[in-house]
């Protein structure tokens, strides 16, 4: 299995190439990809040295999987130019999200809707990761009719340039700026860029992103994000209003059940999801799991997931590995 990784020395691609490993992912020749300022670069793969190759070079070697986070752009230009070769590309860009014509997939909700001929294959967005995963035992139990979700996203989520802000924020020292504000001791309503509806292009993401993937747009999502001073974890703040009424007990029971969620929810304990213990776990963390006692049939968690891993890397991979699974590469 001949695998390259687009984009292998960017904050996602070191994530992705560490997965890979941990999970003893069947890699038989690595490839690792990036722009031309960083082709001839050597890094580790399993305690052995690769030489990062450019675009060009690495589609000419016709992997099996290429595995890409190197940006929209450079998806849109070269994805279709790995698939041509015979490789099948899983991006985790925002690229090919809501093409009609590419699926847009998390495994544990629609993997099976892959088929041979899907050889660009998007991975959603980070945040709408670890909201689909909770919801979606919830709708197929209590049908959902309206979502509203406020997010708490860390820094890691803009990119490297984005930590090293607050990192050099918390130590005292002035130096390039990602945001238009300072992100230390703050928080910013602005994640990506507006758009003309007053909405930033994360919070459509959220709103339309969830839809795709359960393929079912019986039920809406209204979004606010919000970019905190954390380092890593993305958190969720959800209220879901539901055709049908539930209970509570079932309702964690349900989750509980849900493959790839793990249930924290006891407040006699402090026992809540929290970044820093999402930190390089791949299961999504749902707490905080309470009726909304003004609407009927209505609920509230809190939903929290490591954005680097199952809201990136992971995710790639997982989708990677159910291909090689159900020999559809």
């Amino acid at each position: 299995m001949k695998v390259a990784v687009v984009g292998a020395t960017g904050m996602v691609g070191e994530v992705m190439l560490k997965v890979l490993e941990e999970r003893n992912f069947p890699v038989t020749e690595l490839i690792p990809v990036a722009s031309e300022r960083s082709v001839g670069k050597k890094l580790q793969y399993k305690g052995i040295d690769y030489t990062v190759v450019g675009l060009e070079t690495a589609v000419s070697m016709r992997p099996d999987i290429a595995l890409f986070s190197a940006g929209g752009e450079t998806s849109l230009e070269w994805a279709p130019k790995f698939a041509e070769a015979g490789t099948t590309v899983v991006d985790n860009s925002s690229a090919w999200r809501m093409d009609p014509t590419k699926k847009l997939v998390v495994p544990e909700i629609n993997a099976s809707e892959l088929t041979k001929d899907d050889k660009i294959i998007a991975n959603p967005n980070c945040s709408t990761i670890q909201l689909v995963m909770a919801l979606n035992p919830l709708h197929k139990k209590y049908k959902m009719k309206r979502v509203i979700v406020s997010t708490y996203q860390s820094v890691s989520g803009t990119g490297v340039k984005a930590v090293r802000q607050l990192e050099n924020e918390i130590a005292g020292i002035e130096g390039e700026m990602a945001y238009p504000y300072p992100i230390g001791r703050n928080a910013l309503p602005h994640c990506d860029v507006f758009e003309e509806n007053g909405y930033t292009k994360e919070e459509m993401k959220l709103a339309r992103e969830p839809q795709k993937i359960m393929n079912d747009r019986t039920f809406s999502v209204s979004a606010t994000a919000v970019r905190i001073p954390t380092a890593g974890g993305h958190s969720e703040s959800v209220n879901i209003e539901f055709e049908n009424d539930f209970d509570l007990s079932d309702v964690r029971k349900l989750l509980s059940q849900t493959p790839g969620v793990v249930v924290q929810d006891n407040t006699d304990t402090n026992t809540y999801p929290m970044p820093i213990y999402a930190h390089n776990k791949d299961e999504v963390f749902v707490g905080r799991i309470r009726r909304d006692e003004t609407q009927a049939n209505t609920l509230n968690m809190w939903i929290v997931a490591d954005n680097l891993r199952k809201g990136a890397a992971t995710n790639t991979i997982q989708i990677a590995e159910y291909l090689i699974d159900n020999k559809l590469v």
